[in-house]
């Protein structure tokens, strides 16, 4: 099976779909500022190498706990920043042979990838009651284990991404391209 394998934030998306939900969440919930501190001092303690990402990232994603209607909140985020998805992801015609995979929670991205009528999502598998991380954070080498996971004998031919961190990734396709704005450079 030949696929193309797409990372999302700042590749397809427009910036880093976490943090706009979180921002549109703020919007919606005034009252999950009070996560703030957590999540500035979680971003503190990953920078010393204190904690790892994925206890940073459940920093991050605490404040669902506060949200009553998370999978409402999901379709409205969505309704409004859909128009984040960049021009020459969406020109392509289909998308049924794309795999894409983030360090996003997939609760948040498979909404989008539905839409966009996705092969598939590989993401973080993030509660999106608690904010916990059921595994490890979607990033880096973990992209290619979760693949090869699912996927026995998958043959890439293309793969995007925006950042360097997804090297092994990018270095299993025939053809690996960096994504820096809506510029397409190979890899």
């Amino acid at each position: 099976m030949k696929v193309n394998l797409y990372d999302f934030d700042n590749t397809i998306y427009k910036g880093d779909s976490s943090t706009d939900f979180f921002f549109f969440s703020l919007m919606k919930y005034p009252k999950i500022i009070k996560y703030f501190p957590k999540i500035i001092g979680g971003a503190i303690l990953y920078k010393l190498k204190i904690i790892k990402k994925t206890q940073f990232k459940e920093r991050n994603f605490s404040f669902l706990k506060s949200i009553p209607n998370i999978d409402s909140l999901v379709e409205m985020f969505w309704v409004s920043h859909e128009c984040y998805i960049k021009d020459f992801y969406l020109g392509k015609k289909k998308h049924d042979k794309d795999i894409i995979i983030s360090a996003s929670p997939e609760f948040l991205l498979k909404p989008i990838c539905d839409k966009l009528k996705v092969a598939d999502l590989i993401a973080s598998n993030v509660d999106k009651k608690t904010g916990k991380f059921n595994g490890l954070n979607c990033y880096g080498r973990e992209k290619i284990k979760r693949l090869n996971k699912k996927y026995k004998n998958v043959e890439v031919n293309e793969a995007y991404s925006d950042s360097l961190s997804d090297t092994p990734m990018l270095e299993i396709a025939d053809k690996p391209y960096l994504v820096k704005g809506n510029k397409i450079v190979d890899f």
